[in-house]
């Protein structure tokens, strides 16, 4: 998912959960009403701006000091609340690196004439009519092969925005089946961090937790690529979409040539032999680099009078090369590592107020109120996706979101005669698939930020992200394949 299985969330998996008997449900509850109230103010009222630029970030630090005020209340030492800080913070030094490196990706994509040449040839490929469930499709096998819709989002999942914007398509729409495909992929293979995580977390073993997964997660993508389907065959693209001028304008501004498929290809390759996401994205960098200087000197010239010095450009800072075409002067500009700050600040001040809720004992306490709430084998599975979703949400991390209910719920599952799978499959349709739903959520932060599309935007096509839950609890509601543990033995 995020980062290569055995980076971080090992030590996650083992992290103790902190509980605070001292800590009654509304104090739990106050930092997150205030949290939510703030951000809802600010999207809907403030258009996002009511603080400045980064006033989602200065809302999660506001949110961090109202639930430290909770805690100090409830006798919390400001050294455990700044010690789960700093373990949040630990925890996602590897995802930062990622975003730099994938912001480096693009710039140096860019110049090196790769993201132009996968907008080139696939505007030939690639019609209107049949667009949306193929992206959904394309990303689905890239994400299967490689284990991880980040490695998927910031390769394809570029292209494909840069294809379909180029073609008048929603970019939203766009995001949406990118999205769709790559957390299909990213549950369903089993080279997936998340897909190994849960069944740790529920005492099943990694191919039962795949197979007994399927179940729900097929007829979700099969659903998901009829909607787009439909929604590609009536949807009303901006313009016609001159295709033959927009070749003509990409194959005048850069050397346009299959050979520079070889740099995704490398990338794609190396994740699929398991190399780490840092390793393999640094190598897509350099790569890139070297590629540019080959096949696009005449480009690099045209941006600064030293290719080195545009390479070096495109790398930490803002990079855009002009054309005759208005179109793909929007999508022919990248921001480096420079443009990926904002997110990194989000995912740190996330982090605070994630840590700060843990140390208090409110992640623990919101979830043991929920659990009480399991007074039938529905009503299990919709507190433990309840669970997922609203840690999510407060916890801005996918892994808590899965270790957190996984603990607490484990025994209820074993109380009910319920074979583990059962509690593994919901952590994965409620908890990995619904983090991308979240603006603040490491995951949610990572796609806007990289497919340059806002969560508001892909909510709503996001259809596999957000019909999963659903189709988790059709499948308790109707006791569909809920596995008991005595048929398992």
């Amino acid at each position: 998912m995020k980062e290569d299985k055995n980076l971080s969330e090992i030590e996650i998996e083992n992290q103790k959960i902190i509980e605070n008997k001292e800590l009654n449900i509304w104090e739990a509850l106050i930092p997150v009403l205030i949290l939510m109230g703030l951000l809802a103010y600010n999207i809907f009222f403030a258009d996002g701006d009511w603080l400045g630029e980064y006033s989602n970030q200065i809302i999660l630090l506001m949110g961090g000091a109202v639930a430290a005020i909770v805690g100090f209340y409830n006798k919390v030492s400001i050294r455990l609340m700044l010690a789960e800080v700093w373990e949040n913070w630990k925890s996602i030094f590897i995802p930062v690196l990622i975003l730099l490196l994938v912001g480096a990706l693009a710039g140096t994509w860019l110049i090196s004439g790769v993201i132009p040449a996968m907008v080139y040839y696939g505007l030939q490929v690639l019609s209107p009519e049949i667009f949306l469930p193929a992206s959904v499709i394309i990303a689905a096998i890239i994400s299967v092969a490689t284990g991880s819709s980040w490695t998927t989002s910031a390769t394809v999942g570029i292209a494909l925005v840069g294809i379909g914007s180029a073609l008048g398509i929603n970019p939203g729409m766009i995001a949406g089946a990118v999205i769709s495909g790559a957390y299909f992929g990213d549950k369903m293979s089993p080279l997936s961090d998340t897909t190994n995580l849960a069944p740790a977390m529920a005492g099943t073993d990694l191919f039962t937790h795949i197979r007994y997964m399927a179940l729900t997660t097929v007829p979700t993508i099969l659903i998901t690529i009829i909607v787009f389907a439909i929604i590609s065959a009536t949807v009303d693209v901006t313009g016609d979409a001159d295709i033959s001028g927009l070749l003509g304008t990409i194959d005048h501004t850069f050397n346009t040539t299959p050979w520079l498929f070889i740099v995704p290809a490398i990338v794609i390759a190396l994740i699929v032999m398991k190399t780490k996401p840092l390793i393999a994205l640094s190598v897509g960098v350099i790569s890139a680099a070297i590629v540019a200087v080959v096949f696009q000197g005449d480009v690099l010239m045209e941006i600064s009078d030293s290719k080195i010095g545009t390479i070096v450009q495109s790398i930490f800072t803002d990079t855009a090369i002009e054309t005759d075409n208005e179109k793909l002067n929007d999508l022919f500009s990248a921001g480096g590592m420079l443009g990926m700050l904002w997110t990194i600040l989000l995912i740190i001040c996330a982090m605070v107020f994630g840590g700060i809720m843990d140390g208090i004992g409110a992640l623990a306490r919101i979830t043991r109120e929920l659990l009480k709430m399991a007074s039938s084998i529905f009503g299990l599975f919709a507190s433990t996706v309840i669970s997922c979703l609203g840690l999510n949400a407060i916890a801005s991390d996918q892994y808590l979101a899965i270790v957190i209910p996984g603990k607490m719920f484990k025994k209820a599952f074993e109380d009910r005669e319920l074979a583990p799978e059962n509690l593994s499959r919901t952590l994965e349709d409620s908890g990995t698939v619904t983090s991308v739903l979240i603006p603040w959520n490491t995951c949610g932060a990572y796609q806007s930020s990289v497919l340059g599309v806002g969560v508001a935007e892909y909510f709503f096509y996001a259809i596999f992200n957000w019909l999963s839950p659903f189709m988790t609890l059709l499948f308790a509601a109707f006791r569909i394949k809920i596995r008991q543990l005595t048929t398992t033995k």
